[in-house]
C-alpha cells in the first residue's frame, strides 16, 4: 500500500488559478523529479492554489501508471499545504478508479475527472465511467468537460445528473471553448458547482459568464502573471477591468498557443524561455521545428516587447 507524504491533506478549493503542470522529462525520457519539484513550487509561490499534475498538456496519455505515481508523489512532497489534483484518466474504468484510489492514499486534495481515452460514446457509458470514478473516492472532484479532445460533451443537465448523484462532485472545468455553455451551467448548478475555464484564451469571457475559476496552460511560464489577470477579472470595478483588458490584449497571443493540437510543445517552448525548463516532449510528440517554432518564437519575442509595464513578474 502506498503511503501518504502529506502531514496533512488539504482539500482542493476551486476559486483562484490552478496549474495543470507540464511533466518534465530528462533527455532519456525519464520523469525529471527535481524539475517537477522546482515547477511547483515556482507556481504556488506565485499564487496557484493548487497543482493538476496527469492532465492533457502533462501528456498524461503517455505516462504509465507507476509514472503518474511517481509524479503525483512528487508533486504532494513538493508542495505540502497545497492540494494536489491529479487528471485521473485511463483506457478502462478500472484502471481510472484504481487511480483515484491510490491518488487518495498519497494525501491528494482532489481529483480532476476525465472521460476515458480513446473511446467515446453515448452519456450512459460515459456517465457511468466519470460516475464510477468520482464515487471511487472521498475527495472533492472536478469533472472535465474538453469534446475538442476527448470527443464526449457532458451537457449541462448531464453535469446536473452527477452533481446530485455525487456530493464529492463539487466543479467542473468547462473546455468546449463556448462562453454560453458557462452561462449554461452557471444558470443550471451554479448554486452547487464551481464552473473554471479550461481554455487560456476564455479566462475573460468565462469569468463574465460566471466563471470562478482557471484551470490554466501558460501558467507554467507566466504563473503571477496569470494570477494578476484572474484577479483583476474577478474583481470587476472599471479600473481592474480596464487593467484586465490591456493584459489581456497582451497575454492573448500566447494564450492561444494553449489550443492548438500542439499546445504541449508550445508550452515547454515558452517554459524553456521563462524559467529554463526542459522542451522535452514524449513521442509521438516531437520538439518544435521548422514554422511551428517560428511562430512560437515570433509570438515569444513579440510579447515580450509589448509587455505591459504593471504586470507582475514571478519569483525567481
Amino acid at each position: 500500500m502506498k503511503k501518504s507524504f502529506a502531514k496533512k491533506t488539504v482539500r482542493a478549493t476551486w476559486t483562484g488559478v490552478i496549474p495543470a503542470i507540464t511533466t518534465p522529462f530528462k533527455k532519456d525520457g525519464s520523469l525529471d523529479v527535481n524539475e517537477i519539484t522546482r515547477q511547483c513550487r515556482w507556481m504556488v509561490a506565485s499564487g496557484a492554489i493548487g497543482i493538476v499534475p496527469c492532465g492533457s498538456l502533462g501528456e498524461g496519455a503517455t505516462l504509465t501508471f507507476d509514472e503518474k505515481i511517481e509524479l503525483i508523489e512528487t508533486c504532494v512532497k513538493a508542495v505540502p499545504g497545497t492540494p494536489i489534483i491529479p487528471g485521473i484518466a485511463a483506457l478502462s474504468t478500472e484502471e481510472a478508479v484504481d487511480l483515484a484510489m491510490v491518488s487518495e492514499m498519497l494525501g491528494c486534495g482532489g481529483l480532476m475527472v476525465l472521460p476515458p481515452y480513446v473511446y467515446s460514446t453515448d452519456w450512459r457509458e460515459m456517465g457511468a465511467h466519470v460516475s464510477a470514478v468520482i464515487g471511487a473516492t472521498k475527495l472533492p472532484c472536478m469533472l472535465y468537460n474538453n469534446p475538442p479532445a476527448y470527443k464526449t460533451d457532458f451537457l449541462p443537465e448531464q453535469v446536473a445528473s452527477l452533481a446530485a448523484k455525487h456530493k464529492n462532485l463539487e466543479a467542473i472545468k468547462e473546455s468546449s471553448g463556448d462562453a454560453r455553455r458557462v452561462t449554461a451551467l452557471n444558470n443550471l448548478v451554479g448554486k452547487r458547482l464551481t464552473i473554471l475555464v479550461g481554455m487560456d484564451d476564455c479566462i475573460l469571457e468565462g469569468v463574465a459568464a460566471g466563471a470562478r475559476g482557471w484551470i490554466a496552460g501558460l501558467v507554467n511560464a507566466y504563473p503571477a502573471e496569470s494570477v494578476q489577470l484572474y484577479e483583476l477579472a474577478m474583481k470587476g470595478d472599471k479600473a481592474s477591468k480596464a487593467k484586465a483588458d490591456v493584459l489581456y490584449k497582451w497575454f492573448l497571443p500566447m494564450l492561444r498557443l494553449d489550443t492548438v493540437p500542439k499546445f504541449v510543445q508550445h508550452i515547454k517552448w515558452i517554459q524553456n524561455k521563462t524559467h529554463g525548463s526542459s522542451a522535452t516532449v514524449r513521442a509521438p510528440r516531437l520538439e518544435l521545428s521548422g514554422v511551428d517554432l517560428a511562430l512560437c518564437a515570433k509570438t515569444y519575442k513579440e510579447a515580450q516587447k509589448l509587455r505591459p509595464a504593471f504586470a507582475r513578474k514571478s519569483p525567481r
